[in-house]
This record gives C-alpha cells, sequence and structure tokens, in this order.
C-alpha cells in the first residue's frame, strides 16, 4: 500500500502575520509553512508575532540553510529546502521524507537547471565536437584501432561526469595514457587485439576504483602544488608544440615534441603554406567570434569556415578523413577476456597512476561552480568506473584530460552538464554526420587546440610559485622540463619524488628542543643548555617532526654529556608522539646509555601505550629502568611535575651519600638547579 502524501502550497494562512511570496527568493520556504507541512500545529510554535522557533525536523528530512528576515511587527525564520527552487512545491510523505518521485525531480533540476543550460550546451557542443578527431587521434597514438580511441571519449565522458566529484572533469583518452598503451605488449601481440585493449581499461578502472573506495586520494596532498604547477604549464606548452605537424603541414622528426619543435624550426622552408595559414585563420577567428554573440561557439564556427574554405580555394590540405573512417554505429558492449588479466594488472597500475595523477591537476585547478574543490577519492572513484564502462564499450583507457576539461571550461561550461551533452553530441555525430566530419581540416583542429594550450599556460601560477621560495621553484621547474623531454608519467613521478625528498629534508631540520622552566608561577620557556651540569635536573620538549630523518638533528641538539656530568636527571616530555621508529629509538638509547654512565638518568614522559612497546622492543626500557618511564594522563603537565619531583629527590639524596659525590671540578657547578627558584613543568 503506497504512503499518503501531502503537497504544501504556499497560501496566506492565519498561523503567519502576513505571508507575501516575493519577500522570499524562489528557494526559500517559511519554517512556519513547513512545519504545517510536516503536521505540526502551527498555533502552537507561534505564540506571537515576535516569537522565535525552531523546528526539529522529523527523521529522514534535513534543512541545508536558514536565513531570518525581520519585518516589523513579526519575525520570520527561513529554511533553504534541500534542492527546492521553487517556493510551496514539495512533496512529502506521511513521516515528513520526501517522496521518491519528489527527489528525482530535485536531483534533475539540480543537473538541468534554465540559467545555465544554454551556456552548458553550447561548451557541450564546442567540447563533442573537437573530441571526435581527438578521439580518432588517441586511437591512433595508442597504436590501436582509432575507433576505439572514439568510443572511449564518448564513453568516457558522460560516466566520469555522472560520477566524478568534479564538475568539469572531461575524462578521456589522454596523450599520456595513450603512450603507456603504445607500450603494451600484450595488447598488440594478442591475438584479438581489440579485446585485450578493452579488457586493459576495465583492469585500469578496477584499480581506479579500489584507489578511491580505499580513499587513497589524500596521498595526492603529498604532490606538491609546485610539481602541479610545473606539470600543468608543460601540458600546456606540450599541447602546442604537439599541434606544430598538422598545423605546419610538415612532419617533423624526433623523439619528443621539443625535438620535433626544433626540427621544424631547422626545416622552415618545408612547411606547407595553405596548412599554415588556414592555422592562422582558424586562430585568428577564434579571438574575434569569441567576442561577439557567439561566445565560445566561436570555437566550432572558425573551425566550420575554415574548414569550408579548403575546397573552395582549391587547396590539398589534410582533412580528418586522412587519418581514419568515422563509424556509423554506435558500439556494443563486450566482455573482457579475463584470461589476460595477470598479464595486464602492471600496464593497469601504470595507466591507473598517469591518469589519477592528471586528474588530481584538474581537481586543484578547476574548482566546481559552489567554489569547493574536488574530492579526490571520489575523483578516483569516477575515472574507475569511466574506464570500466569504456572497456565494456570498446573504449582504450581513459582519465582525466586537462586540454579537454581546460576546452570545456573555456567555452563556458557552468556545471557538468556540459560534459553530458559532448558526449550526446559525439553519438549523434558518429550516427549522423560521420561523413561531414571528415572533411574537417587538421590546420584548424591544431589551431582550435593550440588556443586551448595557451590559455592551459598559467604565467600567475608559475610567478607565485617562483616567488615562494628556491626549493619549490626548483621542483616546478625540474617537473616542467622533463615533462617537456619525457614521458609524463615518469616526469610526474620524477618531480614527486624530488618534491617528497626536499620536504623531508626541510622537516627534518626544523626539529627543535626547548627547556620549560617555571618561575613565581609563570611557564617559561628556554633555550637548553649546551651540556648538562651536575645534580640538575632537566626537562625537555622537543618540537617539530621526529622521524627517522631528524633523528640525526634532535641528537646534535641535545645537551650534551660531557666529563662533569654527574647525578642528574634529564626528562624527555614525548606527549603526542606515537610513533618514533627504530632510528629515533637508537638516539634514545645511545643518549640513556651515555647518561648512566655518568651516574645520572634519562626519564620519558609519554601517554602513548604504542610509544612504551617501542620503547621496550628497542630496549630503551632496559637502559633506563621501568620506574624512568611515566604515564602521562588527561592533565597536562601533573605527570611531568611529579617526574620532576621524583627527579629532584633522587638527586639529594645522592647528594647526600659522599660517595656518589660528583669529581671534584672548580669550575663545576655542583649546586643544581633549585626548584624553590624554577621549577621545570609543562
Amino acid at each position: 500500500m503506497m504512503e499518503e502524501e501531502q503537497r504544501g502550497t504556499f497560501e496566506h494562512t492565519a498561523a503567519l502575520p502576513f505571508a507575501r511570496p516575493e519577500l522570499f527568493d524562489d528557494a526559500l520556504i517559511p519554517v512556519a509553512h513547513v512545519v504545517s507541512m510536516l503536521g505540526v500545529d502551527v498555533s502552537t510554535v507561534l505564540e506571537h508575532s515576535h516569537a522565535k522557533f525552531v523546528a526539529k525536523p522529523p527523521k529522514g528530512w534535513r534543512y541545508s540553510g536558514a536565513q531570518v528576515a525581520d519585518q516589523p511587527r513579526s519575525a520570520y525564520r527561513t529554511v533553504r529546502v534541500f534542492g527546492v527552487t521553487e517556493v510551496g512545491n514539495l512533496t512529502l510523505n506521511r513521516d515528513g521524507t520526501e517522496s521518491r518521485e519528489e527527489w528525482l525531480r530535485v536531483s534533475i533540476r539540480s543537473i538541468f537547471r534554465k540559467e545555465t543550460l544554454r551556456s552548458d550546451a553550447v561548451a557541450g557542443v564546442v567540447l563533442g565536437v573537437e573530441s571526435v578527431p581527438d578521439g580518432l587521434a588517441g586511437g591512433l597514438l595508442a597504436g590501436v584501432n582509432p575507433v576505439y580511441g572514439l568510443y572511449g571519449y564518448m564513453v568516457g565522458t558522460v560516466t566520469g561526469a555522472l560520477f566524478t566529484s568534479s564538475s568539469f572533469m572531461a575524462v578521456q583518452a589522454t596523450g599520456a595514457m595513450a603512450i603507456v598503451v603504445a607500450d603494451v605488449g600484450v595488447v598488440h601481440t594478442s591475438d584479438d587485439p581489440g579485446r585485450a585493449l578493452w579488457t586493459l581499461s576495465i583492469v585500469t578502472g578496477a584499480v581506479m576504483l579500489a584507489a578511491g573506495l580505499l580513499r587513497l586520494g589524500s596521498i595526492l596532498r603529498f604532490v606538491s602544488n609546485a610539481v602541479m604547477v610545473g606539470f600543468i604549464n608543460a601540458v600546456g606548452v606540450n599541447i602546442i608544440l604537439g599541434q606544430l605537424d598538422d598545423f605546419t603541414g610538415y612532419e617533423a622528426d624526433g623523439p619528443n615534441r621539443v625535438a620535433r619543435t626544433f626540427d621544424l624550426i631547422m626545416n622552415i622552408g618545408k612547411v606547407h603554406w595553405p596548412s599554415f595559414v588556414i592555422g592562422v585563420a582558424t586562430i585568428v577567428l577564434i579571438l574575434l567570434l569569441e567576442r561577439t554573440k557567439l561566445g565560445p561557439l566561436g570555437l566550432v564556427v572558425a573551425i566550420i569556415i575554415t574548414s569550408a574554405a579548403v575546397p573552395i580555394l582549391g587547396w590539398q590540405v589534410a582533412s580528418l578523413s586522412d587519418i581514419a573512417d568515422i563509424p556509423g554505429s554506435l558500439p556494443r558492449p563486450m566482455l573482457p577476456d579475463i584470461s589476460l588479466i595477470p598479464l595486464l594488472i602492471l600496464p593497469a597500475l601504470s595507466l591507473a597512476f598517469v591518469g589519477l595523477v592528471q586528474g588530481a591537476g584538474i581537481s586543484a585547478k578547476f574548482p566546481n561552480p559552489d567554489g569547493t574543490y574536488p574530492e579526490a577519492s571520489r575523483d578516483f572513484i569516477g575515472q574507475g568506473a569511466a574506464n570500466v564502462a569504456s572497456g565494456f564499450f570498446q573504449g582504450m583507457p581513459v582519465g582525466g584530460s586537462m586540454s579537454a576539461s581546460s576546452l570545456v571550461k573555456t567555452a563556458g561550461a557552468k556545471t557538468r552538464l556540459a560534459l553530458i551533452i559532448a558526449s550526446i553530441v559525439m553519438a549523434v555525430i558518429i550516427l549522423v554526420l560521420g561523413d561531414l566530419v571528415g572533411y574537417i581540416a587538421m590546420p584548424a583542429l591544431a589551431g582550435l587546440l593550440m588556443t586551448v594550450g595557451y590559455r592551459t599556460i598559467k604565467p600567475a601560477d608559475i610567478k607565485a610559485v617562483w616567488k615562494t621560495g628556491g626549493m619549490q621553484a626548483t621542483v616546478m621547474a625540474v617537473t616542467f622540463a622533463l615533462t617537456m623531454v619525457i614521458p609524463l608519467q615518469y616526469a610526474v613521478l620524477v618531480g614527486v619524488g624530488i618534491s617528497m625528498i626536499l620536504y623531508i629534508i626541510n622537516q627534518s631540520n626544523q626539529v627543535v628542543i626547548k627547556r620549560w622552566l617555571v618561575v613565581d608561577g609563570q611557564m617559561k620557556e628556554t633555550d637548553p643548555p649546551a651540556d648538562v651540569a651536575p645534580n640538575e635536573v632537566l626537562v625537555l620538549q622537543p618540537y617539530g617532526s621526529l622521524f627517522f630523518a631528524s633523528a640525526p638533528v634532535f641528537e646534535e641538539k641535545l645537551p650534551d654529556v660531557t666529563e662533569h656530568t654527574y647525578n642528574s636527571v634529564v626528562i624527555l616530555r614525548l606527549r603526542g608522539r606515537s610513533d618514533l621508529g627504530s632510528t629515533f629509538m637508537d638516539v634514545l638509547l645511545k643518549y640513556a646509555t651515555a647518561l648512566r654512565e655518568r651516574e645520572s638518568e634519562l626519564v620519558v614522559v609519554s601517554e602513548d601505550a604504542n610509544l612504551h612497546d617501542q620503547l621496550d622492543v628497542a630496549g630503551v626500557t632496559d637502559v633506563v629502568g621501568d620506574a624512568n618511564i611515566y604515564t602521562s594522563d588527561e592533565w597536562v603537565g601533573r605527570t611531568v611535575k611529579g617526574a620532576y619531583e621524583d627527579a629532584v629527590a633522587r638527586i639529594e639524596a645522592n647528594a647526600d651519600d659522599e660517595k656518589a659525590g660528583a669529581p671534584p671540578d672548580p669550575d663545576a657547578d655542583t649546586t643544581g638547579s633549585d626548584p624553590t627558584d624554577e621549577d621545570p613543568v609543562t
């Protein structure tokens, strides 16, 4: 039996002092009205015109914000109801939850918004048209049937749009991923190369899904901004240099884009000038038409005009039909070759890494319409889902495409609807306009992509990183240079490695040790003495990251144990530390041994049981004794105070024993610290 429903409407009621719809935005509903809709007697809530009230929603219902609108002789509190854009148009079940029909209507409305539909449609058409030749070229670059590249673009874009956290991430076959695919021998030597390629896409998707579900997106925080700035700007330059062959009509020779650019310069006389003119004209038209009412649609119009000019002028210029035939049908679902999965795991891991790192660049550079930045783990899931779908529908591996994402954003996209439209456009072109697409001039497309590449370059970001410091500037420059001359996956990996190494060096050098005292009841933090004096209690508090690389720095900054050290106690406060590692434990063991040899002791104060276990395993507890391992509680400073009082009593007891006196030294301070004057405590 279906649950009964009640539909609320915005009506003037006696419960409200007055109700004027124009007072509220289109997404605001008076709380009193919502309360009425939930079956609560409004008269029991509004006792008078100045009443203030809070309506607690029933289970399954929630508000997403609140505003207060005050008018003379009345007080309203209004709430922004989840996803609703029209006052009084919410359907509720009797228990106060949204009906399934209403939830679907609100979800669809969150994508299909009238105020952004035109911008998204234009951006989707631009990306969809551009993605057809780019998808075919991606397939060729990977050494597979170009149609598989086009299918990957079409399926990956729509699937990514539905599952990623980023509103503008175009999940397509990137150049770096295509190059990796070209080196996967299993795909090219298989009896059925197509099925092997589709299986690779599915396995790559599984790896990405695992990374997302395990929330490994957080590991990308170790990829510094300097690395991403260097990488993204190098990608922009690579887009430009990568189009020079089609732009000039000269097929340059060289192991990478930079080398081929130099080859072009050395053979400038071999440029095919009709191709060059078409390319330049396309760029000029794009810049001019974008300033007209066409806006971003000028990108498409410019390509159509210059491509149409080629046969009119009678020029011989390369076109899409020279690359491959556009199919006239959509892909059918296909099953993977399970027997190849073990052989494809390593290539899939490599592809997943490249795709996710490139996707991270998009996540970091393109905030969502609400100003928030995408969640990396959810973007992993979205890219994984796109690869699985691409594999089942005969597509090659895909990932976050910086150039396509830049294109759709430049074309004016406002929401992820632009990506969905782009996939629809690709499907329509495949079915209806396959023959006409073949006439698009390659120099025209090159001009379009070069414009996109230029806009991907961000001089302001480069300048900001450069001013941050020498370390960050070095990381950015190295990443940029490597991305220009070696495969992108290796360039990013090296950049991340350099970033992490420099980070470790920087953190290890920031270890500081302070001595804590209480003077006249006030907390005092001072620098520790250079040496441990005789008959002295030192309370030491280390700051900074304590790990294996910082252990030598920590050891160097500890007060030295000298021949004058005698009958002293060093209290080391390690509150908040849980895992110091074997290297750091070796330092503590060495320091405790040195103190014991001078009839002195090391005391460790920590609340963490794991750290106590490490002290036991490393042998530190055997040297200092169980009595000198203090477990602190929730009262900050109380345990250290107790350890200090015990140490003072121990020193005084030893000082009374003539046999335990310190070696005679006229320059040594044998009085120790007077706990009544300066008490170390936290």
